[in-house]
């Protein structure tokens, strides 16, 4: 009896001891025991798959699949990059790379990867190789065959290291070798600013990789030399870049002390509050910055700070929504993480991120944070902004839509192929400020895209289909056959309508392709800036002192356009 007692009693002591021990195992050291455990985990599973599987084990292969979707289950800013990636990521973030500095695009017709953009000062540029020119052999390995991605990978190459391109050029009638030395190609950053009028700046900035905030400010002062009263910062399309840059280019409009943009993450280190630390150029100049879906984190943090201070109006789109962090860590074995360690927020608070993906659909997909779920937050002159869907223009301007015609056009490569065509009859052009397609050069488009028997699907003839199908199967197409006969003859396919119905759409666009073949980058946006609503509407803002104050007062309405 004794004996069962003592028993009892140790039995007793023991549940008590593991409870003490349980009380004292802390969150975090249950954390720490699962990481331990998974990674234990997923060793052991390689390890089995290597002896045990069937089939030979690729096992770079097979574990660098299960990083990449353990990673894609967070989200899609968070990589791993191998060894052999390292130069994919130095050119993320440096925004350089060693090639000859020119777009390529392949034309299937032709089955060949053709010079579509080569940048001015670039070795493709200065080399002599042309738009137009269709790449046939590299050190005379015939690229028939290669995928655009192929002859990419072959053009770029080590810095200094020389090889010959051969090329069949329109216009003549053989092969042209062309010599070329790779360089360290470093993409434009500011592709083109100058005064655009009398007093009024424009700077299109293109990324925050490299040195943005130098170049910019070069470009700033330049403008303050030739009379900048008035200025338009130009971020359609960039998709960030460094956090620094953005924050040093805020500066330059912004007053000392003033708090820029504050990163919150789960280390100490990622967490910080960036201040304006210098005297700005101009804290009084008023400035238009055009955005679109495009514009994206640190576009985002500079368009952002720069409204939450009151220090510009916002023209354009609703901005992409990117309010996240990334570091890259150094892995063993050469590898690199680049991870999302920090959430950023902007002068009045909020954080421009628009998608949660902490909260996944059941099909995998994540949905953008409904305005049911957005706060109010209020500029420093007590604007109400939201958070959770990036940054609300204060003039929103509706995208222009492009004509289902022109798509087809750009896609058939006839808008391409008409301006080699010119080029070859024009050895020079005016200004790209004064260059304009004449009427007899788009009567000559037009019959070259009547000799190309060109055809393209309608929209109004595919719902009309559609239309006709519905109202057969609801018994109602019998007694509307004759009005369904006339509306099908309306909307009969007839190009040469549409290419005179769409003449100003098509026409920009040929001018744009053209002017680049002369003038690069530069010369692009200067043409594309003629026919462009969004510039006209963030112009129109900065140049009236009255709307320009009206807008930043607490009380203003944001206008639709």
């Amino acid at each position: 009896m004794n004996r069962l007692i003592r028993t009892h009693t140790a039995a007793i002591a023991l549940i008590a001891l593991a409870a003490t021990a349980a009380l004292g195992f802390t969150a975090a050291d249950r954390h720490t025991f699962s990481v331990a455990k998974n990674v234990d985990l997923f060793s052991s599973i390689v390890k089995e798959l290597d002896l045990y599987y069937v089939d030979s084990l690729r096992v770079d292969e097979v574990v660098t699949e299960g990083i990449d979707a353990m990673l894609y289950s967070l989200d899609p800013y968070t990589d791993y990059y191998r060894e052999e990636d390292q130069d994919e990521l130095e050119q993320m973030l440096r925004n350089t790379y060693g090639g000859i500095g020119s777009v390529i695009t392949y034309n299937p017709k032709l089955q060949r990867s053709v010079i579509s953009e080569p940048y001015e000062g670039m070795p493709a540029a200065t080399s002599g190789l042309r738009v137009g020119d269709i790449l046939m052999a590299i050190d005379g390995a015939d690229l028939a065959g290669k995928t655009n991605q192929q002859v990419s990978e072959l053009l770029r190459g080590q810095v200094g290291t020389e090889f010959t391109v051969t090329v069949d050029r329109p216009g003549t009638d053989s092969l042209i070798d062309i010599h070329i030395v790779r360089q360290a190609i470093q993409l434009p950053t500011i592709p083109y600013y100058g005064m655009v009028r009398p007093g009024v700046g424009y700077i299109n900035l293109n990324t925050f990789t490299g040195e943005p905030a130098t170049e910019f400010r070069r470009a700033l002062l330049d403008l303050r030399r030739q009379g900048l009263a008035r200025l338009i910062i130009d971020l359609r399309d960039n998709g960030g870049g460094l956090l620094d840059e953005a924050i040093q280019i805020a500066n330059y409009f912004v007053e000392r002390g003033q708090v820029l943009v504050t990163t919150r993450g789960k280390t100490e280190q990622a967490s910080h509050t960036y201040k304006s630390t210098r005297e700005p150029i101009d804290a009084r100049l008023p400035i238009a910055v055009l955005v679109n879906s495009a514009s994206a984190s640190a576009s985002e943090i500079l368009a952002g700070a720069l409204q939450d201070l009151d220090r510009a109006v916002i023209v354009g789109q609703h901005t992409f929504g990117k309010g996240l962090v990334q570091t890259t860590r150094q892995l063993p074995y050469g590898a690199t993480i680049k991870l999302t360690t920090a959430k950023y927020y902007i002068p009045s608070g909020r954080c421009v991120q628009a998608i949660d993906y902490s909260h996944r659909n059941a099909d995998g997909s994540v949905g953008r944070i409904p305005d049911s779920l957005t706060h109010e937050f209020r500029t420093r002159a007590g604007r109400i902004v939201r958070d959770g869907g990036g940054i609300t223009p204060d003039s929103t301007v509706a995208p222009a839509r492009t004509p289902n015609i022109l798509y087809y056009l750009v896609n058939e490569n006839l808008v391409f192929d008409y301006a080699t065509q010119y080029c070859l009859r024009h050895p020079t052009i005016d200004s790209a400020e004064a260059f304009a397609l004449t009427d007899r050069d788009y009567a000559d488009f037009k019959a070259m895209v009547a000799a190309s028997d060109f055809k393209y699907d309608q929209q109004t003839e595919k719902m009309l289909g559609q239309l006709r199908e519905m109202a057969e199967f609801e018994g109602y197409l019998a007694d509307s056959a004759d009005e369904f006969a006339a509306l099908e003859q309306k909307l009969k396919h007839d190009v040469d309508r549409d290419l005179d119905h769409f003449s100003d759409e098509i026409r920009a666009v040929i001018e744009v392709e053209i002017v680049k073949r002369y003038y690069y980058q530069r010369g692009a946006l200067i043409q594309q800036l003629k026919h462009d609503p969004e510039f006209d509407a963030a112009l129109a803002l900065v140049t009236d002192s009255v709307a320009y104050q009206r807008t930043l007062s607490p009380n203003e309405v944001k206008s639709e356009q």
